[in-house]
């Protein structure tokens, strides 16, 4: 599986709100994926998207009834709607379906993310898995997409961060240069550009890149990051 920017689906036949969307989302770091109705949101569950973002409000399927399909089919995938009915009715019944929140059109666009965040954290959370990172002075937001050191922001390449994630996912396990460029790149190319992203990142996030505290190299296999704290 090769190691992508978090996908978020899009389901809303508004094409300026998805527009919108696609925008405000691609500057948080998101991978989108955009449905104008029901038949095309369902072709694109195909593609594992890690959170949908449904309006009620389609020209084919009702919302309502989507996200019982949906539900139907992967029973962990956040699901946020944004909905210009605010109805009591209309809430109750779409976070009884399996919903994990609800916001009103319109909406500001820092509460629309917060309320994101939070439903990937729940998500992490309830299938044991951290949002945040941590090892000695390094810490990794997998929500947010953001890395520090201390207090220190550090900017990363898409390819770096990619990198750096599998890493935290796999924290504590040495992971072979074989699986890594699998994952990155989707495909067994020259192990030199591996090399070069470890390389880069060490320069980034280590206290002394020549005797690395946080990426290990196992010699002759691969890598391994130092465990949480």
């Amino acid at each position: 599986m090769i190691a992508n920017p978090m996908k978020v689906l899009v389901i809303d036949d508004d094409m300026p709100i998805r527009k919108l969307l696609r925008t405000g989302l691609a500057t948080q770091g998101y991978q989108i994926l955009d449905a104008g109705n029901g038949k095309t949101a369902l072709e694109r569950l195909a593609q594992d998207p890690a959170l949908i973002i449904l309006d009620l409000s389609l020209p084919d399927i009702q919302g309502h009834d989507l996200i019982e399909i949906i539900r139907a089919r992967n029973t962990s995938v956040p699901i946020v709607v944004v909905s210009s009915r605010d109805d009591e009715a209309s809430k109750i019944r779409a976070l009884d379906l399996g919903a994990d929140d609800y916001v009103v059109k319109p909406f500001g666009m820092d509460e629309l993310f917060a309320r994101l965040r939070a439903a990937l954290r729940h998500h992490l959370q309830a299938h044991g898995e951290r949002s945040v990172f941590r090892s000695g002075g390094l810490s990794v937001d997998l929500v947010r997409r953001m890395v520090k050191i201390g207090d220190s922001h550090i900017k990363l390449s898409p390819k770096e961060y990619e990198l750096l994630r599998v890493l935290v996912q796999h924290a504590g396990k040495v992971l072979t240069h074989r699986f890594l460029l699998e994952e990155l790149w989707g495909e067994l190319t020259d192990a030199q550009y591996l090399r070069v992203y470890v390389r880069q990142l060490r320069r980034k996030i280590e206290p002394d890149p020549e005797r690395p505290h946080f990426i290990l190299t196992e010699v002759g296999i691969g890598y391994r990051l130092r465990q949480a704290d």
